[in-house]
Order: C-alpha cells, then sequence, then structure tokens
C-alpha cells in the first residue's frame, strides 16, 4: 500500500497530465480517480475539490516565485542579467505549470492567482527601475519578462543551453542592456 504522500503525488501527477490534456474544466475527478485505480472517496481524502488540485500543483511554483522574488528585492542592488537569468531559470523550471496556468486562465481568476502574477510583473519590474517606472520603462520590462516566460514554453525542443542564452539575449534587447 502507497504511503499517502505518495497517492497525492501519484493524484497530482495524473490529473497534471490530463489537465495538460483536457483541460481543468473537462477533467473530472472520477476520471483521476478511475486511472488511478482508486476511488473517488479516496482521492476526496487527499483533495477536496478540483479547485484545491490545482491549487496544489502550481502552490510549490507560486511559494518559488515568491521566494526568488523576496531574495531579489532584499538585495542591496539588483543586477538585471541576474534577475533576468533567474527568471528565465525559475520558469524554465516550471514550464508545465506556466502551460496549465495559460491554458486555464478561468480557473487560475477563480483561485485569485491572476491578481498575483500581476504584482509579480510589477514588481520584477520595479527591480529594475524603481517603484514607480515610466512608461517606456514598464512596457519594456513587460516585454522582457513576458517575453522570456514565452520563450520557455513555446520552443520545447530547442537545448535548454541554446534557448537561455537566445532568451535573455532577446530580453536584455528589450531592456536596452
Amino acid at each position: 500500500m502507497p504511503r499517502p504522500s505518495d497517492t497525492k503525488q501519484r493524484i497530482q501527477d495524473v490529473a497534471r497530465e490530463l489537465f495538460a490534456r483536457q483541460g481543468v474544466q473537462r477533467t473530472s475527478l472520477q476520471e483521476i480517480a478511475d486511472r488511478l485505480g482508486i476511488t473517488k472517496p479516496a482521492l476526496y481524502y487527499h483533495f477536496t475539490s478540483r479547485e484545491e488540485l490545482v491549487r496544489s500543483i502550481v502552490q510549490p511554483m507560486i511559494d518559488e516565485e515568491e521566494a526568488f522574488l523576496l531574495e531579489q528585492e532584499a538585495l542591496p542592488e539588483v543586477d538585471p542579467h541576474t534577475l533576468l537569468a533567474g527568471y528565465f531559470d525559475f520558469l524554465y523550471r516550471n514550464r508545465a505549470e506556466v502551460m496549465l496556468m495559460l491554458s486555464e486562465l478561468t480557473t487560475l481568476a477563480d483561485l485569485g492567482l491572476i491578481p498575483l502574477v500581476m504584482t509579480w510583473r510589477r514588481r520584477l519590474a520595479a527591480l529594475l527601475y524603481g517603484p514607480e517606472p515610466t512608461l517606456e520603462q514598464a512596457t519594456r520590462a513587460a516585454f522582457a519578462f513576458g517575453g522570456i516566460q514565452d520563450c520557455t514554453i513555446q520552443f520545447p525542443d530547442t537545448p535548454p543551453a541554446d534557448l537561455r542564452r537566445a532568451t535573455l539575449a532577446g530580453a536584455h534587447a528589450a531592456l536596452g542592456l
């Protein structure tokens, strides 16, 4: 008999796969349970709702992003190159969760995560330009950070080192670095 944490992880793995293939709203908890060969009440023991299951999948990424931002904000001076590289690395590690978030904006809005992502973008821009960037600075930051996010998921077959190099070059260009 698997340990509860093993079962919880297996549920998340199957849910992640089905969510990616069918979408969150078109994937039932019964379907996840059937795929695992467990009962729906057994699944409910670990996750009381589909929303809780989705949150459990994206929460580690949320926590990692928050830790990254806090670490950068605590520095006496932010190095833009290091900030951009760290952001790329974070997104590349979490690209499956980023894809889930982008494909399920309604679900993420219901979970209150859209404002959180927008706040992160403002915090990233503030790290580069201070708390009140000009419109030009804010748009450059939006291009750079949004572009980094897009590149980590748009080019899945590109070798990671090549993708990192090209993506960071583009972000540097957007920021005028």
